[in-house]
Order: structure tokens, then C-alpha cells, then sequence
């Protein structure tokens, strides 16, 4: 039996079976387990959400005397009233960049141990938990919408020990906002999101040795490292949990457009246009992120990189509508001024790809350090512009990621 009941009703012993209200509300990362721990009955207790599902087949009832909200034998009418628990809260309203950095790092926070989880279960051979892949995906969609920039400049701040888990919500953020600039409908959009956060999962079937390696991989390592999409499509296609788009990208996002990709060497026009969007998300993260082996590159400087791979490995027309998402000159890039001043980029403008908004902090004229400014180079008035891009490496400017998020790294 399902019943609904008040969280003061929560005891040790009960199955939890899904919170009534948002995702990103309550403090677990999962809807469905036995409580076992007096700390995270206090946990719920402490939230927001004032309503639950419990299984009595799978855990303890109510107490004798006490009466339940609601109950149900249908699993599907207990889905519904969760839906419309969680329908109010949703918000998609715009916000201004540094608004969303702060809901953008609480998704962050709790997407890393759902994630472990996720590559946890993939390594026992376990099917995905599609409910809160797709739960997941809901929120980093809702903060692309609410800000386009925010969570992919954000996940950007991962250390190497957090890459796998947040280059999947990173790669997720991008697909979908990649999307809606192809003009993708909102299914396809719903799928993209979802490739984009499972497109790695067969990295759960590699040897930890190999993965994490802080160096050149040997050929026989690359030989292994080239069978994760193969591994991954396998596992989500036995467990039915995705649908067909989301498969192909999982599959097919290290094809190449010159037939030189793995793992089938798929060429051109035989590359469908999702697996297409997923080898350019990939890519800019993976270069633009530290790694166990290397640094990552300037965003600007990735972007010139990337362009000179669509000869050959990256679509161009999905490249270029890539770049309409993130700018010439995405958030981070180092830059120069006009006035000889060199600032890091904030946040785009959306009235011109070449003139976003820059927080300058030092003078070449000088040579020092000068009090930051914040400039929006789109706006009336303001004569300075960009005349390049500068090398991080050269400057090393320690502070550049705070500089621009107000945010440390994303750590461990």
C-alpha cells in the first residue's frame, strides 16, 4: 500500500517513496529508500517539503491511530500527485547571471553524489535510476532557461577529481541549450539533456587505473578508454531505460566527420545531427576542464581550437550555433581592452557575440593590479573593446575563476 503522510509522521523503518514538492527541495538525491538514520529523519524535518509517499509493503506503516493523507494501490496515481506537488515550484522566470551562479552551484552540489551513485550502480551492472536522471536533467534544463550561461560556466570549475561526474552536467547544460539554439522541440530538447548527462556512463566499465591515469595513455589504454560508448550504449539499451536519440548520442559522440571516430567510424552526413551536438559538448568541456593528466585551456582560446577541428572531426554548422550559445569570447576568457586594461569575461551580452560584459583588474600600462571594474561592452557609451585574447598561462593570475563566478572551485 502507498500512503501519503504529514514528515512528522516519518519514522525509522519507513520506505520512503517520493517527496511531494521539487527535486532540488528535499535532501536526498534519491526518492526511493528505507530510512534508517534519526539524522535524516531531522533532515526532512528541517526542509521545506511537508508531505511524502511511503511503501508499507516495503517498510513500516503509520503508527497504530494515526491516519495517512492519502492512499493509493496504483503507483501511477501516487506519480500524478507527486507531479502536482512539484508543478507550482518549477521556475524558468529569467534572473541575472550572478543569481543563477548560487541555484546553478546548489545543482551542482547535489547532482555530484547522485551521479557517483548513478556510475556507482553502472559498475555492478545495475540499470539506471531513470527517475532521477530525468529529475535531474529537469533542473540544470530549468537553470539553462532561467540563464544560459550561469550552470555551463560554473560546472567549468570542477576540479580533476570531480571531472567525470560534473563533465556530465556540464555536457547535459550545453546539449540543452545547444538545442533550443538549433530550434530542437522540447522533446528532442528533453532527450538532448539526458544524452548529454548519461553520454559517459561507460567510463563506469573502465578500469580506475586507466581512467585517472596522469599521463599519456599507452595504445592498448586508448584501446580500452574507445570502448566506453560501445559499454554504455550497451547497458542502457538492456535496461530499456532511454529512448533511441539518447542511445545514438551515447554511442556515436566520439564519431568524427572524416570517418576517423570510434567506434564505428561512422562519416559525414551518417553521423545524425544529436551525435553531432554531443562530439562538440564534449570536446569543449573535456579541453576546457583540468584533467588527472593536464589543464584546462582558456575557453576563447578552446573555441579557436575547435575551429580549426571542423575541418574534419566537428561539424561546422552545429560548431558555429555552438558558438551563438556561449560567445566569441565565453565566460572566463582572459582579454584585452582597447585601453590596454585586461579584464575576464563575466557574462554575454545578447545584443552582440563580440561585446559581453568584462570585469577588468589589471594594466598593461602599469603593470599592476588596478581596483575591478565591471563593463558591459555592449552598452551606450562604453568605447572600450576587445582586441584579443590573453594566455592565462602567461599571466597566471590565480584568482581568474573567482574573478569572474565569485565561486572556488567546485571540489571534492
Amino acid at each position: 500500500m502507498l500512503k501519503k503522510i504529514h514528515v512528522k509522521q516519518l519514522t525509522l523503518g519507513m520506505h520512503i517513496d517520493g517527496f511531494c514538492g521539487p527535486w532540488m527541495e528535499h535532501p536526498f538525491w534519491r526518492n526511493h529508500f528505507v530510512i534508517t538514520d534519526p539524522k535524516d529523519i531531522q533532515r526532512v524535518l528541517d526542509g521545506s517539503i511537508l508531505e511524502l509517499w511511503i511503501d508499507t509493503s516495503k517498510g513500516l506503516d503509520v503508527a497504530p491511530g494515526e491516519t495517512s493523507l492519502a492512499q493509493t494501490e496504483s503507483v501511477e496515481t501516487m506519480a500524478q500527485e507527486i507531479q502536482k506537488a512539484k508543478a507550482p515550484s518549477r521556475d524558468t522566470q529569467p534572473t541575472t547571471t550572478a543569481a543563477e551562479y548560487k541555484r546553478a552551484a546548489q545543482i551542482c552540489a547535489k547532482s555530484k553524489p547522485a551521479l557517483i551513485a548513478m556510475f556507482q550502480e553502472a559498475r555492478m551492472g545495475k540499470t539506471v535510476d531513470a527517475e532521477m536522471a530525468t529529475q535531474l536533467v529537469q533542473e540544470i534544463s530549468d537553470s539553462v532557461e532561467r540563464n544560459a550561461g550561469a550552470i555551463i560556466s560554473l560546472a567549468r570549475l570542477k576540479d580533476a577529481d570531480n571531472y567525470t561526474y560534473m563533465h556530465s552536467v556540464a555536457v547535459c547544460a550545453m546539449m540543452v541549450a545547444l538545442s533550443r539554439q538549433l530550434k530542437l522541440d522540447e522533446d528532442q530538447t528533453r532527450a538532448m539533456g539526458l544524452a548529454g548527462l548519461l553520454h559517459d556512463l561507460g567510463k563506469a566499465l573502465m578500469p580506475m587505473d586507466v581512467l585517472n591515469k596522469p599521463g599519456k595513455l599507452t595504445d592498448a589504454e586508448f584501446n580500452v578508454i574507445k570502448s566506453h560508448p560501445s559499454k554504455g550504449h550497451k547497458l542502457l539499451a538492456e535496461s530499456q531505460a532511454v529512448d533511441a536519440l539518447v542511445l545514438d548520442v551515447v554511442l556515436h559522440h566520439h564519431e568524427k566527420t572524416d570517418g576517423s571516430g570510434y567506434p564505428e567510424r561512422l562519416k559525414g552526413d551518417a553521423i545524425s545531427l544529436f551525435a553531432k551536438m554531443g562530439a562538440v559538448c564534449d570536446v569543449y568541456d573535456a579541453i576546457t576542464s583540468n584533467r588527472p593528466y593536464k589543464n584546462g585551456w582558456d575557453p576563447a582560446e578552446s573555441l579557436k581550437k575547435m575551429a580549426e577541428w571542423t575541418n574534419g572531426h566537428l561539424d561546422p554548422k552545429v560548431f558555429q550555433a555552438f558558438v551563438k550559445c556561449l560567445g566569441i569570447y565565453p565566460t572566463g576568457s582572459l582579454v584585452r581592452l582597447s585601453s590596454g586594461r585586461v579584464g575576464v569575461v563575466m557574462e554575454q551580452s545578447p545584443s552582440s557575440l563580440l561585446k559581453p560584459v568584462v570585469k577588468v583588474f589589471f594594466s598593461t600600462k602599469s603593470d599592476m593590479r588596478i581596483p575591478p571594474e565591471v563593463l558591459d561592452l555592449s552598452g551606450p557609451g562604453c568605447k572600450e573593446k576587445i582586441t584579443g585574447r590573453e594566455d592565462p598561462k602567461f599571466w597566471r593570475f590565480k584568482d581568474l575563476d573567482e574573478l569572474w563566478s565569485g565561486m572556488a572551485p567546485l571540489s571534492a
